[in-house]
Order: structure tokens, then sequence, then C-alpha cells
């Protein structure tokens, strides 16, 4: 069992301030050092403030004082706003004089190029030797709104009055964090903390996220990352969050091949694989978000509704199209609509006028003007469906006429009651703050709230099975498992298939042959049909050399194989082992399975579709261990194949309880041996039909560089 992760105290301090030093306080409230002391101001700040420039008695009317030596108290942060030639001797005088955390929005560090980084790594390390944490540096800054602790210098907040509220932004970004802000006040929810954190060469998003997190109140985290640098720390994030039922909401940027280059290039971050890092987010129950729009869209329905579990949609309007046009958005999100009951379409059909469709989508027609009562009546015949679970109301036109604050207040009544996700989708703003006035979630398209009830009904599934995996556990009996000694940094095929039975992976018949007559006797035992392989660690890939013999089924063929293989290998002055004979089988589909130990993120698992085709088509699935059979034979019907893995026209379902089990055996031993084991490729494995069973017919394991002999 995971202990409860610990937090910094000084970062916790950083949080929630009741002392403060602006070092590079200035008068002008619109430069870097004066900003954040008009904010401390405006925004009602109760702590102490202590402005530091030696050329002034006050600064923004708070008095001012020339070094951290002549402060009353020890800050419990410091503000740095300082030339980047200076924060060196700055981090070393909050050292002196007690103070833990620095925020650091001096640029001209990692994100100018070599130098920089240069710079970096020795305040980073300066600060660790004397016991300052950083924030930044480069780093817009930090921020409390529920205590007034605006300790950064963006200019939104004088755009965009602050309102505390159970919402935390972390973000590598300045923009990244304010854009979210801006949309999110928009639509009158509070945000409690704001951090822009700049280079994170010390405190990293994730370790501030964690203390954001730490907050009760908090029930949404927004992330925005560049690069993921402690995924460790981002794990303890969504456990500490899901643990409580809050969600964790993550932009990583770095997407597509420029955007990884513009990504590392702002921060000077490494950039991580991108579809390792959707695995880390699935393993840890976090919803990644695709743009600024996804990040903050679910937020009112998360709030609103919390984390509870929906899988069926029912869609209500008074227009027709409305229906078709959310019924088909949610088609194409895979969200299923409910298959309303017997009694529930009885009991609409009485309410509902004869013209009126009393299936979902629900279409209240017209009759919604001249029949007051119908609206609150149909929701209570709706919510007594035992499959109807969320709810979206589309409300496309109203005006006079249209009772708009009766259905908000029916509508907050329904959702209270029945405490399942319900949103309004409707374009007048007249319309929309009626029922914000009512407390109802509201759109102003339907594609954004068929969006957000997808990712709430997702997001609830995704946490649920990081709940289920943190309670796996590894095989302790696969670490007995040795692995012999090799010249190269490849097993052999032999060496390699001799592993992985003993880890339980199921193997095609076969026997490592040293000569023609071992090579005959092999066939009269595993024929009438063989494959013939040479075998040499100095060789994984033995196709492309013209070393493997298919479909062999005379004693003259197999001669011939075996006399090849060894011309063929002597020939590129390459040590020969022998040769495999193997039995020839056949099955319905063949899989590639693949692993490669990260060594950020751990055991990392990927299954496809066999073959050579792999990279090119991109139909693959990538799990991070640990996972279970189910969630292999999950992701594997997520595949586009997966129609054919199904079955097609009364075929019978491909096997893939047995890619499961090869997946699940393969994470594990990789995972029990991870100083050794570097990766594994296993290609293909030939599955049969349903409760036929399959075979791995070719695997190499690839040891880690300094486990074998030169």
């Amino acid at each position: 069992m995971k202990m409860k992760p610990s937090i910094d105290p000084r970062l916790q301090r950083a949080f929630d301030p009741k002392t403060v030093a602006i070092i590079g306080a200035t008068e002008d409230r619109n430069k870097v050092g004066g900003r954040p002391l008009h904010y401390l101001r405006s925004f009602g700040f109760g702590g102490e403030v202590y402005p530091i420039n030696p050329k002034r008695s006050t600064v923004q009317g708070f008095p001012a004082y020339a070094s951290l030596a002549d402060l009353p108290k020890t800050p419990d942060v410091a503000v740095l706003a300082v030339g980047q030639d200076q924060v060196p001797e700055m981090i070393r005088q909050c050292a002196i004089h007690g103070v833990g955390v620095a925020v650091v929005m001096s640029s001209g560090f990692g994100e100018t190029g070599a130098e920089g980084v240069k710079r970096q790594r020795a305040l980073v390390e300066l600060a660790r030797q004397l016991g300052v944490r950083l924030i930044g540096p480069n780093a817009q800054g930090i921020a409390n709104f529920r205590t007034g602790a605006v300790l950064n210098f963006s200019t939104m907040f004088m755009e965009v009055a602050p309102k505390d509220g159970p919402v935390a932004i972390i973000s590598q970004s300045g923009a990244a964090s304010v854009m979210p802000y801006a949309m999110l006040r928009e639509r009158d929810i509070g945000v409690r903390y704001l951090v822009a954190s700049g280079n994170d060469a010390d405190a990293s998003v994730s370790e501030l996220a964690l203390v954001a997190a730490a907050d009760p109140e908090v029930r949404v985290v927004l992330l925005y990352i560049e690069s993921l640098s402690d995924p460790e720390m981002l794990a303890n994030v969504a456990r500490l969050a899901n643990a409580r039922g809050a969600a964790v909401v993550a932009l990583k940027s770095g997407r597509s091949v420029h955007g990884a280059k513009a990504a590392a290039s702002h921060t000077g971050a490494i950039v991580n694989d991108d579809v390792v890092i959707d695995a880390f987010f699935e393993r840890h129950g976090i919803w990644r978000a695709q743009d600024v729009h996804g990040l903050v869209n679910a937020t009112e329905l998360y709030l609103a509704s919390g984390l509870h579990a929906a899988e069926h949609l029912v869609v209500m309007s008074h227009s027709g199209a409305v229906g078709v046009l959310c019924a088909d958005a949610a088609e194409r999100l895979q969200l299923p609509l409910a298959e309303l009951c017997g009694n529930t379409v009885v009991n609409l059909s009485e309410i509902m006028p004869s013209f009126a469709s009393a299936q979902n989508p629900v279409d209240l027609t017209a009759s919604l003007l001249t029949q007051g009562d119908m609206y609150a009546r149909t929701l209570e015949a709706l919510a007594a469906d035992p499959q109807a679970d969320m709810f979206l109301i589309g409300v496309p036109v109203a005006g006079e006429g249209y009772d708009i604050a009766g259905m908000a207040r029916d509508t907050a009544r329904f959702m209270h009651s029945t405490a399942k996700p319900t949103v309004v989708s409707a374009p007048q703003a007249s319309v929309r703050q009626a029922f914000r006035h009512a407390g109802v979630p509201f759109f102003g398209h339907e594609t954004d709230a068929i969006a957000a009830l997808h990712q709430l009904s997702r997001h609830v599934k995704l946490q649920q099975a990081a709940a289920r995996r943190s309670a796996l556990s590894l095989n302790s009996n696969l670490a007995a498992i040795q692995l012999p000694v090799a010249e190269t940094s490849t097993l052999s095929e032999a060496a390699s298939l001799a592993v992985l039975e003993q880890a339980g992976i199921p193997l095609a018949p076969y026997r490592l042959c040293c000569s023609v007559d071992e090579a005959i006797q092999g066939w009269l035992a595993l024929g009438p049909e063989v494959v013939i392989k040479a075998c040499s660690g100095h060789i994984p890939h033995k196709s492309e050399h013209g070393l493997v013999f298919l479909g062999l089924q005379t004693e003259q063929q197999v001669r011939e194989a075996y006399v090849t293989c060894v011309a063929r290998v002597q020939r590129m002055g390459l040590s020969f082992e022998g040769a495999i004979v193997a039995q020839r089988v056949r099955g319905r589909r063949e899989f590639a399975l693949g692993v490669r130990q990260d060594p950020q993120f751990g055991t990392l698992v990927m299954v496809s579709d066999g073959g050579k085709y792999v990279e090119a088509l991109r139909d693959f699935a990538v799990l991070l261990y640990p996972f279970s059979e189910q969630d292999v034979i999950d992701k594997l019907m997520q595949l586009r194949i997966a129609p054919i893995l199904a079955g097609v026209r009364g075929e019978a379902p491909v096997d893939l309880d047995v890619v499961a089990r090869a997946a699940v055996a393969l994470a594990q031993f990789a995972a029990t041996h991870p100083n050794t084991v570097a990766s594994i490729d296993l290609n293909p494995l030939i599955v049969g039909s349903h409760g036929e069973g399959g075979w791995a017919v070719d695997a190499v394991i690839e040891i880690a560089g300094d486990q074998h002999g030169h």
C-alpha cells in the first residue's frame, strides 16, 4: 500500500504565507517587481509585506527595507524580481536569514539555451546545498485568491477580477495558467490557487500540484505540463485527489513533432514520449485534455455532479433537430443513449402530446409553450428510468411565453434530488444566465455539453480502474528466473524463448539443433511441417538475412535449410549457435507484443496486430504496469481492428484471453527484472479462435547495457 505522500512545509508556506518579502520591489505596478505588491494590497492580503529596495523608504505605500537582514521578521516566502546575475546571491541571503522558499521570477536561465541551462543547474545545486526551495526560475508566480497572497506578475488579474473557488490551476507556462483562469471566471467559477512555475528547475508542477490537491476544498486540479520530470510525484497527486473524489485534468503539450520541439526550446525541458504519457495518465486516473478549451470545459460539471459513475445519456429538448444533433455527437464519442424502459415510455406518453417523441432523444415539441407543467413532469418520469443516469437538456430557442426561470428551478431540483449529472445547452445568453442562477451547468453548444458528459463518464472509469490496478501485486516467483550470460546485447531466440517459457508464455514446440542429424530428428518429432531459423544473438532479425525457412515437409528440405543457415551465418562472420526447428503452427490472427523499461515510467507493454506494418499503421495499445488481463482486452477492443477480433459474419471471436495473459506475464517478468531486462520483442504470437489458445513463435530479449559480456 502506498504511503500518504509528504508535502514540503516550505512549499506549503509559499501557498499560504503570513509574511512576504519582495526583493527588487518597485513603485511601478506594471513592472515585475511592482505588480505583486499591487496585488497584495488590492486583493486584501492580511499578512505582512516587506518590499526590499535599498533606494527607497517606501514602495507603493509599504515601508521599504534595504535587505533581508533589515526585516523585523523572517518571511515565509521571498519573491525575486532581480537581474539573473543577482539571483545566486539573493538565494544565499535567503538561506542566511531563514527564508525557506523563493519564487524566482528572474529569467535568463534554462529557457535561454546551453549557457542558461548551466546557470540554472548551478542555481539549483546552490539552493539545495543551502536548503532553499525554488519556484522557477522564469516563474510568473503563485497566487492564493482565498487569502489574497498573489505573488504573481500576470496582467490578467487586473483585467479579470479573482474569486475564491474549488479549482486549482498549476502550470509551467504563464499564459497557459491565465487562459484557463479567464475562461473559468467568465463562467463565474472561482479559482483558489494559480501557479505558473516557469522552468520547474526545483519544485515541479507535480510537486506544486500536490500542495493544491491536499486542500480538501479543492475539487478540480487543472495542470498544464510541458515536461513531466517526476511522474511518481504526479502519481501521488492523482492518488490524493482520486481518494477524495476530486478530479485531475492535465494538458500535456508537445504531442506533435513541431510542438515537442517548441516545448523543449521554451523550457529547456526533455520531452517525453507522448504515447507513454497517455498510458501514464490513464494508469493513474488523470484525464488528458487536448487543448485549453478541453482543460476547462467539464469543470462546472465536475463541481456540480462530483465524480459519480454514469454511462447512459438521455437527451431532452423541445426541438427534434437538437435531439438528433445531440444523439449524433454522443455517438461520435461512443457515449451510449439510454434505452428507455416500457414503463418510462408509457408514462411519457401520458404526459406529452401524441405527436411528441416519447423515445430517447425526448422531443417535447413546441407544446412546452402551452403546457406549463410538462417539463417538470417529463423530468420526473425520466428520473425513474433505471438506465437513465445522465441528462442533456437542449434549449435552442426561448423567449416570451417560455418560463425559463421555472425550467431552471425544476432542473436544479431534479439535479439535486437525483444526484445525476445534468447539463443544459442553450445558445442564448439570457437562457444560460437563468440556469447559471439556479446552479445548473450550462453550455452554449451541444457539442461542448456532450464532450463534458463524456469526459465525466470516462474519467470516473479511469479513476475506478486506477484504484483496481493499485491493488495488483507482482508475481514474486518470477524473480527467481535467471537470465543466461550473453556476449551480445540480445539473447538468441532459443535463449529468449527458454526464459519466456519460464515466465508463462505459451510457445510453439521447438528444438535447438546443432547438426543436420539433429535438425532431421527435430523434423521427425515435430513435423510433418516445420520452420527452420538460424539462431544467433548477433542476428535478432533473421528474416532480413534470409535465415528463416517456412513450410519444410521433407528430409531433403530440412537438410538444405540447415546447411544454408550455417553457410550464411559464416559468411556474415558471426557465431552460429545452431538452428531452431519449430513446429509450424497456424491460427486466426498474429499479434505483436513489446516490452520496454522506461527510466521514468517503469515497465511498458505494447500490444498490436502482428506483422511488419505495426509502426506504419500505428494501431496499437500501450499499457503501463501494473495492469490486468481485462485491461489488455479492453485496450484491444479500442483498436481499429477490434471488429475483426470480435468475429465477422459468423466467425468465432479471436482468443484474446491468450493475448491478455501473455501481456501480463511479459510485464510481470520485466517488472521483476528492471535492471537486467531492457526490452522484449515477441512477434508474432499466433492466436486461434476463442478457446483454441495460441503460441509465441519468435522472441528477442534485450539485456540492459551493463549486464552482458563483450
